[in-house]
Formats: structure tokens, C-alpha cells, sequence
């Protein structure tokens, strides 16, 4: 009897922090965990919050080559998970007829740029307690053709740029955009250099998706918006070639691929 209460013990730490993913370990994806209430989660060495019901996100950058660490922390007790990170392969994106200055900003802009770029990474790095990340995702726009797809390389003019880490679909301009999820406006810009009208919304945990190239705006800072509720209008504001919507998902500063959400066949 002795021994049986004894393999019994060893076994409780390994339920108590059973874990669950909905997501793939691959390049640009996001993720959801599951794990039991009252669980203390780290990924790599940052500390992530966990909802009352066990559920956290986080999410996996477009070169990430080294595995991913998962500690756990119940009842004094640890353990690490290490996963390893399956790469992909990017498409090379071409795009000409940019006006120069949009492809090499002249130094006159430098600093609104760099001013630009701290707001966005402001909005990016809030990490509520908003749990709307756990739900589905719908798509932006009810009618659009995708144009321009995440982790691709972009040669602008002829002259190698970022990666695009984002999803671009093509519409008419005025064609009226749809909240992806439920979220709090944290950012909201009707001129930003590159991006133009520009909206950033929190989800939760460090989960935040943006709206870029928009020609009009329809929320204010600090609103709350329900999953289809139109955000505002497709425009060819900012850095771009004509009218579409430019999506994108963050897990803090980490950018993620929208389709590992959006699921648009």
C-alpha cells in the first residue's frame, strides 16, 4: 500500500501541470495555452499571465531558430517544456512605383518617424487583463483579395526593405472595416508616415492586432468595440500603391502571421 501511495505522489506534479496548446510551433504563429487554474507560466524567461480559467497566449517571431522554453509553477512546484520551432519559407514580394521618399524617408522626417514608431510600440506593449484573445478571429473585410501575405521579403523600387509582417487585402476604397475580435482602442492615427490611418487594438495579455492604410476612422482612444462592428473605411493612406487594408497581430513586440487566426482558405 505504501509503495502505491508513493508512485501516486510522484505522479501529481506532472497532472498538476498539464498543459494544452492550440496553435503550431512554426515561425509567425500565435498560440494559445491551456493549463490548470492558479498556474504561474513563463515563456522563455518572461512571465506571462494566466486567466482565472488557465488560459494564456503568446507567440512565435518570423526568424525565431532556437527552441521555446515552457516553465510551469504550481504549489512550489516547476517544470520545463522545450519545443522545437519548425521554420518556413518566405516569398519575395516586388513593389514599384513608390514614391522615393517613401522607400528612403528624407532625413527631414527621421525624427517624426522614430516619434511615430515609439507610439506604436507604446500601444503594442500593454498587457491587460482583457481575455477576448482566447476567441475566434473573424476576417476585416467580407469581400477582398488577398495581395500581399505575412513574412515576405519586400523589394520596394527595387531596393531591399523589412519583411512584410502583416496581410494586405485589396478592396475598394470606402469599402467599410469590421473589428476582428473584441477589444480597447490604445492607438488610434490618421497620418502616420508609412502606415497612414492607423488603429491598434488590445485583446489582452500582450495580444494586439492593427488596421493600417485606413481612410477613415470611426473610433476614438480608450473605445471598446464588439467583433464585427465597422472600425472605419480601406484607404491608400501612408506608404502604399493603392487602396487596401494592411492587418496585422502582435504578441507584444513579437509580430505574428494574422492568418494563424483569420484561417481564410
Amino acid at each position: 500500500m505504501l509503495r502505491i501511495i508513493l508512485l501516486l505522489a510522484l505522479l501529481v506534479p506532472s497532472t498538476l501541470n498539464a498543459l494544452s496548446f492550440d496553435g503550431k510551433f512554426v515561425q509567425g504563429h500565435f498560440i494559445i495555452g491551456k493549463t490548470q487554474p492558479q498556474t504561474e507560466i513563463w515563456i522563455d524567461k518572461k512571465k506571462v499571465k494566466v486567466t482565472k480559467d488557465g488560459y494564456f497566449a503568446f507567440g512565435i517571431g518570423r526568424d525565431r531558430k532556437y527552441d521555446i522554453i515552457i516553465t510551469t509553477k504550481k504549489d512550489g512546484k516547476k517544470q520545463k517544456i522545450v519545443k522545437k520551432i519548425k521554420k518556413r519559407e518566405y516569398k519575395i514580394q516586388r513593389i514599384d512605383g513608390l514614391p522615393e521618399k517613401k522607400v528612403t524617408p528624407p532625413k527631414e522626417v527621421y525624427e517624426r518617424i522614430k516619434n511615430e514608431n515609439k507610439i506604436i510600440s507604446d500601444a503594442r506593449s500593454v498587457n491587460s487583463n482583457l481575455t477576448f484573445f482566447k476567441n475566434k478571429f473573424k476576417p476585416p473585410l467580407e469581400k477582398a483579395i488577398i495581395t500581399g501575405v505575412y513574412g515576405s521579403q519586400r523589394i520596394l523600387n527595387g531596393k531591399p526593405k523589412w519583411p512584410h509582417y502583416g496581410i494586405d487585402f485589396a478592396a475598394k476604397e470606402g469599402t467599410e472595416i469590421k473589428a476582428m475580435l473584441d477589444g480597447t482602442a490604445t492607438m488610434v492615427e490618421d497620418d502616420l508616415f508609412y502606415t497612414g490611418g492607423t488603429l491598434i487594438f488590445d485583446h489582452g495579455h500582450g495580444v494586439s492586432t492593427l488596421y493600417m492604410h485606413m481612410q477613415k476612422i470611426y473610433v476614438k482612444k480608450g473605445q471598446k468595440v464588439k467583433q464585427g462592428e465597422v472600425i472605419g473605411t480601406v484607404g491608400s493612406t501612408g506608404r502604399s500603391t493603392g487602396a487596401h487594408l494592411d492587418v496585422r497581430l502582435n504578441w507584444f513586440g513579437t509580430r505574428l502571421d494574422p492568418m494563424t487566426v483569420l484561417k481564410i482558405k
